[in-house]
């Protein structure tokens, strides 16, 4: 699709605002840390996902969290395309 693919959150050359988490929850808790490393604002985690330490360690850390929520979804109910 030609999208360019990182293996991690550190190798983005670039502000990140937003993480958005498409793993099984076990995995969430190295991605959250990664987020809060390199300065992100927020992270979300798609619909099924939940991992409520995680969601903590984000929000002590001054993360907006967003938990089991499809952000397409969301964008489309506040009349996003």
């Amino acid at each position: 699709m030609g999208e360019i693919a990182y293996p991690d959150l550190y190798s983005i050359p670039e502000p990140v605002d937003v993480v958005d988490v498409f793993r099984r929850p076990e995995e969430v808790p190295a991605i959250v840390e990664q987020a809060i490393k390199i300065g992100a604002k927020v992270v979300g985690m798609q619909e099924g996902i939940v991992n409520e330490a995680a969601a903590t360690q984000a929000r002590e850390a001054g993360l907006l969290v967003v938990m089991d929520k499809c952000m397409l979804k969301e964008h489309r109910k506040l009349g996003g395309v």
